[in-house]
């Protein structure tokens, strides 16, 4: 049976990731905006069957070979933090745009919008790093069956994510209607995302834990 203080912690812990500005929200936006919500709703989908890549493949033994090959590892970590610090870059830089700042951008198909909303989660390195390190953490031996709990707390983070995600989606084009009219506000949640992004990819790269195993 999975421990409540162990759901607990990884609805936070998905909670804090999720409205932490990332890959994931960047292209929701974008698309949500550009496109309507319909294509949010279908990049979404793609981000969730991300997320239950992340989950099968973790509980099955992913991070088994992370653990076996530390070198790996490290540099999926390294290579995370170093597009977190180009997002970073893109956001702060003279000339930079606010992620809810409209623009033009082509009108992708429902395939596109889908495959890019499932390898934009599959390159995030915030979610790599939260199933690989994270909520292992949350997985108790004496509870019994490691890998049932291991499904189960990676259900939590995937319905919190995609709950607060679907809410980004449907209010992008309000929202961005609203900091249009706006500027300041509009720089300010500029200088807000980048800085974060910053921060968290100064943190990816600096972190030295392992990765844990729930097998």
């Amino acid at each position: 049976m999975v421990e409540l203080s162990g759901v607990l912690g990884v609805a936070m812990i998905a909670l804090g990731m999720v409205l932490t500005p990332g890959p994931n929200m960047i292209y929701l936006v974008s698309r949500s905006i550009t496109q309507g919500r319909r294509a949010g709703v279908v990049s979404l989908s793609g981000v969730a069957v991300g997320f239950l890549v992340y989950l099968v493949a973790t509980n099955l033994g992913l991070s088994v070979v992370f653990l076996a090959v530390p070198e790996l590892y490290v540099a999926v970590k390294l290579a995370g933090a170093g597009y977190l610090a180009y997002l970073a870059w893109t956001a702060l830089r003279p000339g930079g745009v606010s992620v809810f700042a409209p623009r033009e951008l082509p009108h992708d198909s429902a395939r596109r919008l889908f495959t890019m909303g499932l390898m934009t989660n599959l390159l995030n390195p915030k979610i790599a790093i939260m199933y690989l390190s994270l909520i292992p953490q949350f997985i108790s031996l004496e509870a019994g069956n490691v890998l049932l709990q291991g499904f189960v707390l990676g259900s939590v983070q995937i319905m919190v994510a995609l709950t607060v995600n679907l809410g980004i989606v449907l209010a992008a084009g309000a929202i961005a209607v609203f900091l249009a009219r706006r500027p300041s506000w509009l720089r300010t949640q500029r200088y807000l995302m980048g800085t974060a992004l910053g921060l968290l990819a100064v943190s990816v790269a600096m972190d030295s834990s392992a990765p844990a195993t729930s097998g």
